[in-house]
């Protein structure tokens, strides 16, 4: 399984250097020199990259690829993800902390046991991390991710239970 570090955002400059959305805990690990990893496209065609240097600018980091010769190569990234082997994640230290790519696809299950979805992603918001579930009747909720509404994560078992306030999971 492959999750992903960061998103191509644009070209940078005339060297090839593309400016990359963070989506990592640890972009100096993960951008570090020789660091390895794959683009996706949109179109979904990959290939594998090498990080050559990186270094923050504004909210991004600009990063040199040894595959990315020039600005056209540069360009053709644009909108990439750049992942990496889920098996290259060190483990959590933190009981209570996880992976987004180990909470997907977990069922969701009322505290007596009713379930109610499965989760399909998380969301990172400005005040909180939230969980995208589908519900069993087709619809979507987003149920944030703190410990009031979502008392127990059970990685074993595949499931999470949640104990909404009334009316979250309603339409």
């Amino acid at each position: 399984m492959e999750v992903v570090v960061g998103r191509v955002v644009k070209a940078h400059g005339l060297g090839g250097e593309v400016a990359v959305e963070v989506r990592t805990d640890e972009p100096d690990l993960r951008f570090a020199g020789d660091a390895g990893m794959t683009a996706r496209s949109r179109d979904g065609s990959t290939r594998p990259l090498t990080v050559l240097s990186a270094r923050r600018h504004q909210e991004r980091l600009l990063v040199r690829f040894a595959e990315v010769p020039d600005r056209d190569t540069a360009e053709a990234l644009r909108g990439a993800l750049l992942l990496i082997d889920a098996g290259a994640l060190p483990p959590t230290e933190d009981p209570d902390e996880f992976y987004d790519h180990e909470l997907e696809g977990l069922a969701a299950l009322l505290p007596d046991g009713t379930r109610v979805g499965t989760v399909l992603e998380v969301a990172h918001g400005p005040g909180s991390d939230l969980l995208v579930l589908k519900l069993d009747g087709g619809r979507e909720a987003l149920v944030p991710f703190v410990r009031e509404i979502v008392p127990e994560v059970d990685l074993t078992a595949r499931r999470v239970v949640i104990d909404p306030p009334e009316g979250l999971l309603e339409s």
